[in-house]
């Protein structure tokens, strides 16, 4: 019976190595992750920013050929 024991209690410390190891990799892994995505977001707002940066040197470079909807002739279907 004590070697029915022994066995069981091997196999659950077996186990549970693994499962502190997989849990170790998986706190890495998930870290990385995070760290990754707060740089896309640092990535993305400036990205937002050059964006507005040079559609506001567009709009004083060159002002919209478009006439606003009350400029505009009707269709000529209407």
């Amino acid at each position: 019976m004590a070697n029915i024991n022994t066995n069981t209690t091997e196999k659950l410390l077996t186990r549970m190595d693994e499962l502190e190891t997989r849990l170790a990799f998986q706190d890495e892994l998930i870290e990385t992750l995070s760290d990754q995505v707060a740089q896309q977001e640092l990535d993305i707002r400036k990205l937002w920013e050059a964006k507005q940066h040079l559609k506001k040197q567009l709009s004083e470079i060159a002002p919209s050929n478009l006439k606003g909807e009350d400029e505009e002739a009707p269709p000529p279907h209407y």
